[in-house]
């Protein structure tokens, strides 16, 4: 994949730019408790989904008002979690090769403002443009989160590398027309090890004269 022609960066934030994952199955394991759900089926399919959508493939029998207080008690276990929250590997070294190369970057996740700006304080980063799910009217798959990230930056979009760990966040990657860097082994128009990796594509070190 070329990357010179890359104008910005859009991540995804759990998973990707936050590792988060064990905060996330606590809290889907104490709802689905709660909602008298079977654990492993939300699990299967919670990361990277916003939380009312996931609800209403596990309860299609609830209204939106039942969804909607389902959802807000799903992120409510997720708010004070941060004990076993980092950064993912690398993740700090690309921040910081962008910001070396000027290249412009956005965080947008399908986590609310509030947990959000919780995690990425909690692992020392600071956001210059973020998208959440408060912000956009369908969540991912759906594009709409990436084509305003996108925007707020001032990029089109097909100059954009999502960087993504859930297939549903590519799917919102390459619904968008951006190019798509995937973590965790999936399927991407990069496949990256983890973010050093990508630091490395992007700012290559010096070969030996």
């Amino acid at each position: 994949m070329e990357l010179a022609g890359i104008g910005a960066v859009l991540f995804d934030m759990d998973g990707t730019l936050v590792d988060s994952d064990a905060a996330v199955e606590r809290a889907w394991e104490r709802w689905a408790a709660e909602y008298a759900v079977d654990p492993a089926a939300a699990l299967a399919i919670a990361h990277g989904s916003p939380a009312d959508r996931t609800i209403r493939r596990l309860l299609p029998a609830l209204d939106d008002r039942a969804v909607g207080i389902a959802a807000a008690r799903q992120l409510a276990l997720q708010y004070d979690d941060l004990s076993d929250v980092t950064a993912t590997p690398g993740a700090h070294e690309l921040l910081n090769v962008l910001a070396r190369l000027g290249l412009p970057w956005a965080v947008v996740t399908s986590a609310d403002a509030r947990l959000a700006e919780a995690r990425l304080d909690a692992v020392g980063i600071k956001a210059p443009v973020l998208v959440t799910v408060e912000d956009v009217s369908v969540g991912k798959p759906d594009p709409e989160g990436y084509l305003r990230g996108a925007a707020l930056l001032g990029v089109p979009v097909a100059r954009c590398l999502v960087v993504e760990d859930a297939e549903v966040g590519l799917r919102a990657g390459r619904a968008s027309g951006a190019m798509t860097a995937a973590l965790k082994g999936l399927y991407g128009d990069l496949r990256l090890h983890d973010l050093a990796h990508l630091a490395r594509q992007l700012d290559p070190p010096p070969t030996a004269s």
